[in-house]
């Protein structure tokens, strides 16, 4: 089954819109999980009572990998259900109604992750501040033209992964959104099959993002490096499972 991953810090604006879009959108039987700080956490009130009446299951777990939001991706990731996992947002802003199709290229066999790309023809991006898009663009681009890369959107977190492409890599993140450039750069390293879709990416209208662009970009450079450095294995291990 499917697991998605949200993590969640007093989003209690947009728990409830969330859910109903969720179950207006997906069509694939999945679980979602939703990774909290604390038990006073604003979220969980409204999550609770909208629970029941959603057609799909909902798990609270609380971060046990350190406060904030890479903490709570990296709890909800190494959690071992599901032989998928997607990461969403709680703001609204990823494009879900691609879900279905992402979990059809990872069940199929053919792709080990799957990421939604606002920067490939049929992708866009609503919003946000400009410096924060050009730098993600940017970098998704050049990371694509300079190490063959499958996806042009490197840094965007809405991206799904079989069971096997987790169960490979470890962690080393520590800070923010980093996690997902940090997997993808190294599922790439190591041969795993990875392709991209068209997404929509839309900025929060609700609550507080967490986003913090000049503490986290030296890590987001770490993983550039990396994938720069590691380009021709990535390229190499591709060959091999082609030929295998």
């Amino acid at each position: 089954m499917l697991k998605l991953v949200c993590p969640v810090y007093n989003e209690d604006a947009n728990i409830v819109p969330l859910l109903e879009s969720l179950a207006r959108s997906v069509h694939t039987p999945f679980e979602l999980v939703v990774v909290y700080d604390r038990d006073d956490d604003t979220t969980l009130p409204p999550l609770r009572a909208a629970a029941a009446r959603m057609p799909f299951a909902i798990r609270e777990l609380r971060n046990a990998e350190g406060r904030g939001v890479l903490g709570a991706v990296k709890t909800g990731l190494r959690d071992d259900s599901g032989d998928a996992a997607l990461v969403i947002m709680a703001d609204l802003a990823d494009d879900l109604r691609i879900v279905d199709e992402m979990y059809a290229l990872v069940s199929s066999g053919r792709f080990d992750l799957v990421a939604g790309s606002r920067y490939m023809r049929g992708g866009r991006q609503i919003g946000g501040p400009w410096f924060k898009g050009l730098l993600s663009r940017t970098a998704g681009l050049s990371l694509y033209l300079l190490t063959g890369l499958p996806t042009r959107d490197a840094t965007n977190n809405f991206k799904m992964y079989a069971r096997p492409v987790l169960d490979a890599i470890e962690i080393e993140s520590k800070a923010g959104f980093e996690i997902a450039m940090e997997i993808t750069v190294k599922a790439y390293a190591l041969g795993f099959r990875i392709t991209e879709i068209p997404s929509t990416w839309t900025d929060r209208v609700a609550g507080e993002s967490r986003f913090l662009l000049a503490k986290w970009l030296p890590h987001y450079l770490r993983w550039y490096w990396y994938a720069l450095a590691h380009a021709g294995a990535g390229r190499r291990a591709l060959i091999l499972k082609e030929r295998t």
